[in-house]
């Protein structure tokens, strides 16, 4: 997929160097619900043939500066009519090399695989949290129309030993302004 600025495309073996490269760093792990330790864990995670993640790679020219994650999920559902609510949602996970930011970047890219979703994916909600003091991605979320559905208290405890804040947003198909 191609955007006006970058090419977005699946994971492959060869972009694990560039992904290390900014995943170990410490502003970039702060952030992340699972950080790995070593470039062989973040290898491992990213080949898993187990998981139903989908690993986009954000590029600018040639070089990684993004990676999103595509994770399907049910839509909540009673138990009688679950059945109906397979596959129907995606939770969005990022992360960004802090070298490219605060051009725009992340927001292009996301916005990009929010229309993939609705459109060619054709799921009915798409949802990502963050811990409250994130500001950079609750921001990014707002800028692409993405609803704060959820602020919770001290919910996710921080690898630092302290309680903090999460949000949730998210954005139904029928109120995204590109979707089919």
């Amino acid at each position: 997929m191609q955007t006006e600025r970058l090419s977005l495309r699946s994971y492959e073996s060869e972009d694990l160097d560039a992904l290390w490269a900014y995943e170990q760093l410490p502003e970039v792990q702060r952030w992340l619900g699972w950080a790995p330790h070593t470039r062989q864990d973040l290898g491992t995670a990213l080949e898993s043939q187990s998981s139903t993640t989908t690993h986009v790679m954000v590029l600018f020219a040639s070089t990684i500066i993004g990676h999103i994650m595509i994770m399907p999920r049910d839509g909540w559902a009673q138990s009688d009519v679950a059945d109906r609510a397979k596959g129907l949602e995606i939770e969005l996970g990022w992360m960004f090399d802090p070298a490219y930011g605060g051009k725009g970047y992340a927001t292009e890219a996301v916005r990009a695989v929010v229309g993939l979703c609705f459109g060619q994916l054709k799921v009915r909600r798409v949802h990502a949290g963050c811990f409250a003091d994130n500001a950079p991605s609750w921001h990014l979320m707002e800028r692409i129309g993405m609803r704060r559905e959820e602020h919770s208290r001290a919910t996710a405890l921080h690898r630092d030993g302290t309680w903090h804040d999460g949000l949730m947003y998210a954005v139904l198909r029928d109120e995204w302004p590109t979707s089919d």
